[in-house]
């Protein structure tokens, strides 16, 4: 009997597989899946009482990322909490917001996205640059100098917006940097937008997240539009600087929108403990593509058909 060289193989086959972390938890592959689309976004920053709005937090999208055959942790960063209502002078304690935190996947050789950068809020109108993050929070206003927004992590984010005069710069999003506003009378103090985030398609329908916050407006006359809008992307849009009448025609802070890693958007002293919005959740997303898969061992009763066939080849 000649010796066979061949042998009829087993295929099988995986679907695609996509699976959403909006908590953190762990990850088991699919048993053929060894690179998957990934992204994971981190916790925006809440924003600044009277200030600026808070960066978005780090976007990381990898097209194909290799994974292991053991499951894998899933961290899910918080948003930043939002600076206290009521706090004395714009002392960092009682009004700046707090960073966002990463989101990470895996435990060897990570992915780590940086939370957002919180917003910041001068002393008595001295001037204070944004705080850093995956995106950073805009620039505090005060007198005729200039304030930086904060950096923004590298390939992850973007910058906070500079602060000039009585502008206030805008939270930093994935796709673009804060706005710096131009102050112009009759506005005393503008806030400057936040920076849209970046869609993915990931899901399977574009989705943007992580934009950055706005920042505090007020406004000149009735009418004015006294908001800053938060970047598309899940970012926060920012309320009045300052109470004023009639309050129904107010607009409200907005938080940055879970499971997007937006910034909180800035909001008004005297609007109460809940005024000042934090930052949203983050996100981490696996899309597993479709795989086949064959054994290496040999059937021998499909060799013993073949063979009686006259089909195997030596």
């Amino acid at each position: 009997m000649p010796r066979l060289i061949g042998a009829a193989q087993t295929v099988t086959t995986q679907a695609q597989q996509i699976t959403t972390f909006n908590s953190s938890g762990t990850f088991a592959a699919q048993p053929l899946t060894t690179n998957a689309w990934v992204l994971v976004v981190a916790g925006g920053g809440g924003a600044a009482q009277q200030g600026s709005g808070g960066g978005a937090g780090g976007y990381l999208e990898v097209p194909s990322h290799p994974l292991p055959l053991s499951p894998v942790p899933i961290t899910v960063g918080a948003g930043g909490a939002g600076g206290f209502d009521g706090g004395s002078g714009g002392l960092p304690a009682n009004t700046w917001g707090d960073p966002g935190s990463n989101s990470i996947l895996g435990a060897a050789a990570p992915l780590t996205a940086i939370g957002g950068g919180g917003g910041v809020r001068g002393i008595s109108g001295t001037p204070q640059v944004g705080q850093s993050g995956g995106s950073g929070s805009g620039a505090y206003r005060g007198g005729p100098g200039t304030a930086s927004g904060g950096a923004g992590t590298p390939g992850q984010g973007n910058p906070g917006g500079d602060a000039q005069g009585g502008g206030i710069g805008g939270g930093g999003g994935a796709g673009a940097a804060g706005q710096t506003p131009t102050p112009a009378t009759p506005f005393q103090y503008i806030g400057g937008t936040g920076g849209v985030g970046l869609a993915s398609s990931i899901t399977g329908s574009s989705v943007y997240r992580a934009g950055g916050g706005g920042s505090s407006w007020q406004p000149g006359p009735l009418g004015s539009p006294w908001t800053s809008a938060g970047g598309l992307g899940g970012g926060g849009q920012s309320g009045r600087y300052a109470l004023g009448s009639p309050a129904p025609n107010q607009p409200q802070a907005a938080a940055g929108t879970i499971n997007t890693g937006g910034g909180g958007g800035a909001a008004s002293e005297g609007h109460g403990p809940t005024a000042v919005m934090p930052g949203g959740s983050g996100v981490v997303i696996i899309n597993e593509p479709e795989a086949k898969g064959a054994s290496s061992v040999w059937d021998l009763r499909q060799v013993f058909r073949q063979v009686k066939a006259g089909d195997w080849t030596n």
